[in-house]
């Protein structure tokens, strides 16, 4: 079943919202690490919302900058945003593995400044998107 591009803008969209919910919900519990990485996928799925509301069938990648350079094609107010992308990206593994970090494990090396940056570059770049995908 094939959606239409403003209903599929539309779900990506609301899980973005709600990855940025539970984003604060682990914050609210002092889980840093867990809340930068849903920061981050709040962020990606938002990017993903508005290329899908511009018609894009298929929206491949993980990383927000790189999303927000394409999102730039359509809409240039997008560009200012790819530095919040870039901090975002950097959460995206070392969030995650205990490998992924030169020693010490996630949970011990993510702390409240982490999130707090990470949640208000997603909220920036989903309250953007949010405001375009509302708009058509």
């Amino acid at each position: 079943m094939r959606r239409d591009a403003a209903s599929n803008a539309t779900r990506w969209l609301a899980q973005a919202t709600r990855d940025l919910d539970d984003a604060l919900f682990a914050a609210q519990g002092k889980r840093w690490s867990l809340a930068c990485f849903l920061a981050q996928q709040a962020a990606e799925k938002a990017v993903k919302a508005f290329l899908y509301g511009r018609g894009r069938e298929l929206v491949l990648g993980h990383s927000v900058d790189e999303l927000l350079l394409e999102a730039a094609s359509f809409d240039k107010a997008f560009e200012p945003m790819r530095p919040d992308g870039s901090k975002l990206d950097r959460m995206y593994v070392p969030t995650r593995y205990p490998d992924a970090l030169p020693g010490g494990l996630p949970f011990e090396a993510f702390h409240e400044d982490d999130a707090a940056t990470a949640l208000a570059a997603a909220r920036r770049i989903i309250d953007a998107v949010a405001a375009r995908v509302k708009k058509g």
